[in-house]
């Protein structure tokens, strides 16, 4: 048989298997899609916002993937373009001609990951730059205590409405830099709730202490800890942030949805880690005035200690950042 003859006969298997290969690649995605709820695809894994904010983070998240994609595409394309055309012939043993160098696809393959890392890098400064941008003046503070092995929430609210009480700040709040204190509400005496890895939701039963928030208004939040690293996370708002020791971080978001969520710390903070759980609940700003009435008279008023207080130079270079 001739070599043309040859090649064509080795080819012959590849094309039989192709077929085989397409079917089942078809049967495991429409078997796998059985469970998969394809309204939630557009947003690729990530849970429904809830928030004014977190849009801006889910468009993020799809952007990388559709840049991800176009890429991978274009690399497998590559591969299955040199595997197929330039797979070595039985019958043709001797070795192809060497190309040592070659400048334009050089050039091509340093300046494009260039590129590519580059418009990544200004969307995601551009869109943080966004999300850590805090009001003058929010309609709620709420300082979130992370410590081993649960949450407190200290409501720095003017709950009896009194403008005249609360006038200075605890030292229980010590901790939090100027900066953020003298943007308290005025007369905020405050309420507080603490949790244990014990604690559930009366209402799901879900573990963990109950965050209130009001929907439609802007909440700020500003990050505590009493011991070591955790992180603030509550998984529909798309977003968490480190709660460090000695540190300050804050953010602000605007609820959009009533409910109740689900949080958790993200950072391994220790051996009961997994425990630190909590929830989030979403409701009319009528219902989450009230349930600070509630606070107030189960006794809880005032505040829980905030966490480990900064070093002078740490707060001086917060003071100047921010």
């Amino acid at each position: 048989m001739s070599p043309n003859g040859s090649d064509r006969s080795s080819r012959r298997p590849m094309r039989r298997k192709l077929p085989q290969v397409l079917t089942a690649g078809l049967i495991l995605a429409t078997a796998s899609g059985c469970s998969y709820n394809w309204e939630d695809f557009p947003r690729l894994g990530m849970p429904t916002p809830v928030t004014e904010e977190a849009p801006r983070i889910l468009s993020l998240w799809q952007g990388s993937w559709a840049a991800a994609l176009v890429t991978g595409v274009l690399v497998w394309g590559l591969i299955l373009w040199s595997v197929v055309f330039h797979r070595r012939s039985r019958t043709k043993v001797e070795v192809p001609p060497q190309t040592r160098y070659n400048m334009p696809i050089e050039a091509l393959y340093t300046v494009t990951p260039l590129i590519i890392v580059s418009v990544l890098f200004y969307f995601t400064a551009r869109d943080e730059s966004k999300l850590l941008a805090l009001s003058d003046k929010p309609a709620h503070t709420v300082n979130v205590v992370g410590y081993q092995w649960s949450w407190g929430f200290n409501y720095i609210e003017n709950v009896d409405g009194d403008a005249t009480t609360g006038t200075e700040v605890p030292k229980e709040l010590g901790a939090i830099p100027d900066k953020f204190q003298k943007e308290f509400p005025a007369g905020a005496e405050g309420v507080y709730d603490a949790g244990i890895p014990g604690t559930r939701n009366p209402q799901t039963g879900n573990p963990g202490p109950t965050l209130w928030l009001p929907k439609g208004e802007k909440v700020r939040f500003v990050l505590t800890s009493r011991d070591v690293i955790h992180s603030f996370w509550v998984v529909p708002f798309l977003m968490k942030q480190d709660v460090i020791p000695g540190h300050t971080n804050v953010f602000e978001v605007t609820p959009t949805q009533e409910g109740t969520f689900l949080g958790k710390c993200a950072e391994l903070c220790g051996v009961d880690h997994s425990r630190m759980l909590f929830n989030v609940k979403v409701v009319s700003p009528e219902r989450y005035q009230q349930h600070l009435k509630e606070l107030a008279e189960k006794g809880q008023t005032g505040f829980i200690p905030s966490g480990i207080e900064q070093t002078d130079p740490a707060r001086n270079a917060e003071k100047n950042q921010l």
